[in-house]
């Protein structure tokens, strides 16, 4: 399935930018980071679990580390410093804060009792907390994806319910007040653009009514390529609304591929990440160890989140967030931090089959 999607996003991308100018330059990128990522997840794959449970504490202090500094010394991107340069690579520190947090959660989570709220806001709510709002500094939805991905490795990791109600009491306090016009947007940049975002979504309506209050011509752009690729497509490399999306080879690609691929073809990406995270269920129910079920169901649940998420913005049903299709949008930080996490699930699931083997040669020894 993974590489099925990445081979995808050669071709996705190859119809997105093809008739562009200097067209090749992504898709060499994009080419080039596929066979990084392929690197990344026999790298991950190969390095033993336990591994993974020790340096769970160094990975998110590391983390928490560059997204402090980011503001600072990153770069721009489309309105927010959000990425950092270094040796002339350039990568999203949110994007391996993620992996970060599921790590440090599935580690104190096994070994810890949380018997009392005291102790969980301390080991649990206290450093999410940290790296939720510095990653909301930069990216409302990215904040707001990992508080959902956390919220499912909780209730998974049976926290006791009252525990998690004072949480999603603390949470929706925290989320109305980022939402909350006036001084947060001064603290928060980012809140003004999300702000924006739900508003022009909300006027989509009167949009279609011919009222052109609404700012983001990239939805209508983006409904019009899925309203014109039909059951089967027009076919690889014949998209037209790929002239007029600005982000048609990252935010809206999906629209691209529903355009030259129809309903067949948009089905079918839905399909893989269904596929991806079925898998997932499957090796997690096999797991003795805690910590190993939780990374594989915190890793996978994020990429499906966010596909689902790009999916829902690209047919309209969300406001527009900026973030990527896992595995398949022109990729840099994100893919290769989606790569190397993805790797670790496959690690687990070798580790369950080795442990499978040898238990069932005991068995027949035993016999």
């Amino acid at each position: 399935m993974i590489a099925l999607l990445c081979l995808l996003s050669i071709l996705a991308i190859y119809s997105s930018v093809g008739a562009k100018e200097a067209f090749m330059m992504p898709l060499l990128k994009q080419s080039a980071l596929v066979l990084a990522s392929f690197a990344a997840i026999y790298l991950s794959h190969r390095i033993p679990i336990g591994w993974y449970r020790q340096l769970a504490i160094p990975f998110l202090t590391v983390s928490v580390v560059l997204l402090i500094i980011t503001p600072f010394i990153g770069e721009e991107i489309r309105g927010a410093t959000r990425a950092i340069s270094l040796f002339g690579i350039t990568f999203n520190p949110a994007d391996f804060a993620k992996i970060g947090v599921i790590l440090y959660l599935a580690k104190v989570m096994e070994s810890e009792a949380l018997s009392s709220f005291k102790e969980f806001a301390w080991k649990i709510l206290a450093p999410v907390a940290v790296v939720f709002l510095l990653i909301l500094w930069s990216s409302t939805s990215a904040a707001l994806l990992l508080l959902m991905v956390v919220f499912l490795i909780l209730v998974v990791g049976e926290i006791k319910a009252a525990f998690l109600l004072r949480t999603v009491i603390i949470a929706v306090a925290v989320v109305g007040l980022y939402f909350a016009d006036g001084a947060t947007t001064q603290l928060l940049p980012r809140s003004g653009t999300a702000l924006n975002r739900i508003a022009d979504f909300l006027s989509a309506d009167d949009a279609a009514d011919g009222n052109k209050n609404r700012k983001d011509e990239q939805i209508d752009y983006s409904e019009m390529a899925i309203a014109t690729g039909g059951i089967v497509g027009k076919g690889p490399g014949r998209s037209t609304q790929r002239y007029v999306l600005s982000q048609a080879y990252s935010d809206f690609i999906y629209a691209v591929i529903i355009e030259e691929y129809g309903l067949v073809g948009g089905t079918g990406v839905l399909v893989v990440y269904l596929v991806l995270l079925f898998r997932a269920v499957v090796i997690a129910r096999s797991c003795t160890r805690v910590f190993s079920m939780l990374i594989v169901l915190g890793f996978v649940l994020s990429v499906v989140f966010q596909a689902m998420l790009n999916m829902c913005v690209a047919v309209g049903l969300t406001p527009v967030t900026g973030q990527p299709l896992p595995l398949v949008s022109l990729g840099g930080s994100s893919l290769l931090s989606i790569s190397f996490s993805l790797g670790i699930v496959l690690a687990v699931s070798r580790a369950t089959e080795e442990r499978n083997i040898i238990e069932k040669n005991k068995t027949e020894q035993g016999d």
